[in-house]
């Protein structure tokens, strides 16, 4: 393996050289300025399996060459290193991988050969880098005939009690079945409907099916509550809550066991609406959850200004908390805010053991994420009800 190394300080780079020569890596190229770095990627780029960079450097420092990396498309893997504040390598290390570089290893100096060993074996089980095409975004003609023909699928990701482990609701999630795409996730769609006023048919789609498929998972004794996206665009129709009303009373599903999940993904231009909408729905004893909280332009104001009953802790704060302080500070501080609120708390993005462990020693209601389960048709749910009660026992016996 051929690997490059970048740091200014001369006794840093023959340090590093000296450790991977130990552990049997001696096709090495020391550095000592990031456009000497880049000149040697430039000659022979696709040779270099491993990047190796300091992150202070006189010249160009080490998030400028991380950028250049991304524009040269690099594929191999990425080692940041950094005597700076911990902070400041966390969000370096998140540009890097917002840049869609393959990072491997954040490390603080002095780094030890056995912290090498650890990321150069996770170099060696790194699969090679797939390139793939950008995704299709689709046009206003081609959704509206998907929706018309009943197209649009959900998805159901469950709801669980971190106190029990019992399964208290679904959140439905939107997808498409394109006759000749397959299987198309929201994030190619919904903008588009967004755009061209088709939000309130893809919105009463999802409703319908999802309320009638909570009706038939109750008919079966299973009393879940159904959680259900909306847009911003949803409300600005004051006719919203008779909509939800309306299709409630027609799949037979009272208004107390659906929650609609609103995230503010842009700025309001005028929240006298939105105000109106959710207030009515409050009476109407639909409950409200404030969906990715911390992400969007004015979540404070959206719990000062809207009756939400629910709050979602965006999964960017909850997977890595217990291992990363300023993950879990953030994390920590609006579940202690939704407390002195009264609402109930989500936490989203449970990933592994380790995060169920951290929602396990402290007070939040629900969690929600792949370590419980990943969205699913409703078809395998009845199949995953029956896998989580077998492996619940297992997480609730310490």
């Amino acid at each position: 393996m051929k690997i490059l190394i970048v740091d200014d300080e001369p006794f840093a780079l023959k340090l590093v050289v000296r450790q991977l020569a130990t552990k049997g890596f001696t096709d090495v190229v020391p550095c000592q300025r990031a456009l000497d770095a880049l000149a040697v990627l430039a000659a022979d780029g696709d040779a270099i399996e491993l990047v190796i960079c300091d992150l202070q450097m006189p010249d160009m420092d080490g998030v400028q060459l991380v950028r250049h990396l991304a524009e040269i498309a690099y594929g191999g893997s990425l080692v940041l290193i950094s005597g700076e504040d911990g902070r400041i390598l966390e969000t370096a290390a998140r540009l890097a991988r917002a840049h869609q570089l393959q990072l491997i290893g954040a490390l603080h100096k002095p780094v030890t050969a056995d912290q090498f060993t650890r990321v150069l074996e996770r170099h060696r089980s790194r699969m090679p880098p797939i390139r793939t095409a950008r995704p299709k975004v689709y046009g206003r003609d081609e959704l509206h005939r998907g929706i018309a023909a009943g197209e649009l699928v959900n998805h159901y990701q469950p709801k669980v009690h971190v106190a029990s482990g019992a399964v208290l609701g679904v959140e439905s999630l939107v997808r498409w079945q394109h006759p000749q795409d397959g299987l198309v996730l929201p994030d190619q769609f919904v903008d588009t409907a967004e755009q061209h006023g088709l939000i309130d048919a893809l919105t009463s789609s999802v409703l319908t099916a999802a309320l009638r498929q909570a009706r038939v998972w109750r008919d079966d004794g299973l009393d879940l509550d159904m959680a259900v996206n909306v847009s911003m665009d949803n409300l600005a129709n004051l006719q919203f809550p008779e909509l939800v009303a309306g299709v409630a009373q027609a799949e037979g599903v009272p208004l107390t066991q659906l929650v609609i999940e609103v995230t503010e993904s842009r700025l309001m231009p005028d929240a006298r609406a939105p105000l109106d909408i959710l207030t009515r729905l409050r009476l109407k004893r639909v409950q409200l959850s404030v969906d990715d909280f911390g992400t969007g332009h004015s979540s404070l104001a959206q719990l000062r200004d809207f009756p939400f009953d629910e709050l979602k802790i965006d999964r960017t704060f909850v997977h890595g908390a217990c291992r990363d302080p300023s993950l879990r500070a953030i994390f920590d501080a609006s579940r202690r805010m939704a407390r002195d609120l009264g609402m109930k708390v989500v936490a989203e993005g449970v990933e592994d053991r380790a995060d169920w462990d951290l929602l396990r020693a402290t007070d939040c209601d629900m969690a929600q994420g792949n370590f419980i389960a990943a969205p699913m048709p409703a078809s395998e749910f009845d199949r995953w009800v029956a896998s989580w009660d077998g492996q619940r026992k297992g997480l609730f016996s310490y």
